[in-house]
């Protein structure tokens, strides 16, 4: 359990209320949907449709278990069962699935088999883990980002995969299998040695020879360019080596977790608001990334429950209210009219959009309050 103050303890109390309230009208608004952000009124839009295959897609399954396991509504079960069975389609398109498949069968699967022993949810979950499995290069030990398009992707791994690792390592604890965890294992110690730099910034896309597993170079991906530092990125890669070190217990895990988590806090602007790029000068765009809060103040309550020197656990645990504190003053909706919680999420720095409402902020947002009041349902 995270040692809080009482005030803090009360404070986390008061912000759930107001998400539970808004968030028991929006289940009912939005039964049978698949969420990604918001139409111009303010109401989510539905991807089940649009791309079912599409890598958010879990994380309105993730919301609706996390407030299931809260209080027991059945809207909530319902609408995450709904998701669930409509990500069937996804499960049975080979070419549609990717590195994404923890974020997709994670919050939704395993939440379902977690709560409920559901054993159908389980063979979702084993079947994507078996799939994710089949992307590791044994040869470079990394697991494939992408699948093709207009080019041969093969040799590319991205931080986010960190994030699905879980995934794996579930896989082995319930089949017995040690594979799926050495593979994840094997995964995580490439993305240390590769993705991490010397100041624990990291990068976004890393390069392999696919043939020879040879390292070749990294890519700028979605932040402002080559050598910058993707906030985003940050927060997968500090979230996701405390996850490693969680399921291992390999001792390299939280040691660069802790690295990445010291980078992100000394770049915690005054505000304590998160732009897309922690790189980015004064002269330049500084668009909001309201997500990428919300996952690294996962990331660092993970971390302080982790570590075992109290005052250690207490500077992350402080950097997490910070970011938890600001993002609900400053850039929370908590208005019964529209869908979202955040505001101000981007998905990248070159695209035309930013600052706009997406699922997985508001999923990582639920998660640390949650985690703040020993309430949340762990789902990696």
């Amino acid at each position: 359990m995270l040692k809080t103050t009482d005030n803090d303890l009360q404070w986390v109390s008061n912000t759930l209320q107001k998400v539970e309230k808004k968030m028991h009208i929006v289940a009912n608004r939005n039964k049978n949907k698949i969420p990604y952000t918001t139409t111009l009124d303010g109401k989510f839009d539905d991807w089940t449709n649009k791309n079912i295959a599409w890598w958010t897609n879990g994380f309105w399954g993730g919301i609706m278990w996390q407030l299931y396991n809260l209080t027991n509504e059945p809207i909530y079960k319902e609408n995450a069962e709904v998701l669930e069975k409509k990500l069937d389609r996804n499960l049975m398109l080979a070419d549609k699935l990717d590195h994404d498949n923890g974020f997709k069968w994670g919050p939704t699967a395993l939440a379902n088999y977690s709560l409920t022993g559901n054993q159908e949810s389980a063979n979702r979950a084993m079947l994507a883990a078996c799939n994710l499995a089949s992307r590791f290069n044994l040869n470079g030990k990394y697991i494939r980002a992408w699948n093709d398009d207009s080019t041969n992707r093969s040799g590319l791994a991205i931080v986010d995969c960190l994030m699905n690792l879980p995934l794996l390592y579930w896989a082995t604890k319930e089949s017995g299998d040690p594979r799926f965890s050495q593979i994840a294992t094997a995964h995580a110690f490439t993305a240390q040695k590769y993705l991490v730099r010397s100041n624990g910034s990291v990068k976004h896309i890393i390069e392999f020879n696919p043939n020879t597993g040879e390292y070749l170079k990294s890519h700028g991906g979605q932040g402002l360019g080559h050598g910058s530092s993707w906030t985003r990125g940050q927060a997968w890669a500090l979230y996701g080596f405390a996850l490693s070190y969680h399921h291992t217990k390999e001792e390299q895990f939280l040691s660069t977790a802790k690295q990445v988590a010291h980078y992100f806090i000394s770049n915690i602007p005054e505000n304590n608001l998160i732009p897309i790029d922690f790189s980015a000068s004064s002269d330049q765009p500084m668009w909001q990334d309201d997500s990428a809060s919300a996952i690294a103040a996962c990331g660092l309550l993970k971390i302080a429950k982790l570590t075992g020197d109290p005052e250690e656990s207490e500077i992350f645990i402080s950097a997490a209210l910070k970011l938890l504190h600001a993002l609900t003053e400053q850039s929370c909706n908590f208005a019964i009219d529209t869908d979202n919680l955040l505001m101000r999420c981007s998905a990248a720095y070159h695209e035309s959009n930013h600052e706009y409402p997406i699922i997985y902020g508001d999923y990582f947002y639920l998660e640390a309050l949650l985690t703040l009041s020993n309430q949340a349902l762990f789902l990696w």
